[in-house]
């Protein structure tokens, strides 16, 4: 393959809408095997990115190769290799659970021979075979979920596009979600995947690029962009009443401090010794040392201000 053997290569890829340009000449690389996040905030660029990664947006401008094939010319040949999970569900309320992966295997070409026994596998796979031939509209959303990406592998992708895949579920079902997706890389399947959620990346992510605006603001592993971009610790101070000055409070041991309307961020590398130092000087309400996030980074790239 082509590209130093990158599923996905990416140079200068751009996508306009009229006067909008919602992806500007973006560079990236995903590597077979690996999961690839996009983070960013609402009209970031990541559902337009991953629609011409998925051929179903042409590309504007730039160089796009997915499975070594363009896009442009091989969109049918790269479609019938790729998985996709939508962001919003598209099962057929009317049909079985089984019925939903049989039919959408027939899209592919497969028997019918092929697809009974594939969609046993893959019903087990996504722990729903007990309800294989319940009705879908009754299923809970994580089971809704979990039958949209069993549908999702019924071609035996090579990539596997996903689109906020836990969007909407409850912690058990995420954590259920989380656990067959690790269990597909395990298989060697290549993830590209769009959340909101920084612990969703930190959890799947081998590696993400954060994009704001339209552009690419950093990439790298989580460890890799918290241990560049953020310190080791963040302290977290709240006061009964109005904030007192923090300036010059702890003799240059902050990195940075970030004041919000409910609390004070003291972002250090040794937490702990700035406990004493805080209820000496500040007396705060409480106290709270974490450990840095991802979510310290994402909110430092792409602030802290709502985007409709």
């Amino acid at each position: 393959m082509p590209d130093g053997g990158a599923l996905i290569h990416a140079r200068g890829l751009t996508k306009r809408f009229g006067p909008l340009c919602a992806v500007d000449a973006i560079d990236f690389d995903v590597r077979k095997g690996e999961a690839f996040g996009f983070l960013g905030p609402n009209g970031a660029g990541k559902s337009s990115t991953m629609r011409m990664i998925g051929c179903v947006s042409p590309v504007t401008d730039g160089t796009l190769r997915v499975l070594g094939l363009d896009p442009l010319t091989d969109g049918p040949a790269i479609r019938g290799r790729l998985g996709v999970v939508p962001q919003m569900d598209t099962l057929d309320n009317e049909l079985t659970v089984r019925e939903n992966l049989v039919i959408y295997g027939r899209y592919f070409g497969l028997s019918r021979r092929e697809l009974r026994a594939r969609a046993d596998d893959l019903l087990e796979f996504v722990q729903l075979e007990e309800r294989a031939n319940d009705p879908v509209e009754p299923l809970s959303g994580g089971m809704k979920r979990r039958l949209t990406i069993a549908r999702s592998l019924v071609n035996d992708p090579e990539l596997l596009l996903l689109d906020e895949p836990t969007t909407g579920l409850d912690p058990q079902a995420r954590h259920v979600v989380w656990d067959r997706l690790f269990r597909l890389k395990q298989r060697g399947v290549t993830l590209v995947l769009t959340t909101h959620y920084m612990d969703e990346a930190e959890q799947l992510c081998d590696r993400l690029v954060i994009m704001h605006q339209g552009r690419i603001a950093e990439e790298g592993s989580p460890a890799e962009l918290i241990q560049r971009l953020s310190t080791r610790e963040v302290v977290e101070l709240r006061f009964a009443g109005d904030t007192p000055p923090v300036e010059g409070v702890f003799d240059g041991r902050v990195a940075r401090v970030e004041e919000l309307p409910d609390r004070v961020l003291l972002y250090t590398d040794d937490g702990d010794a700035l406990v004493p130092l805080a209820h000496e000087r500040l007396g705060p309400q409480s106290v709270l040392v974490r450990r840095s996030t991802l979510e310290d980074v994402f909110l430092r790239l792409t602030g802290r201000t709502l985007v409709d």
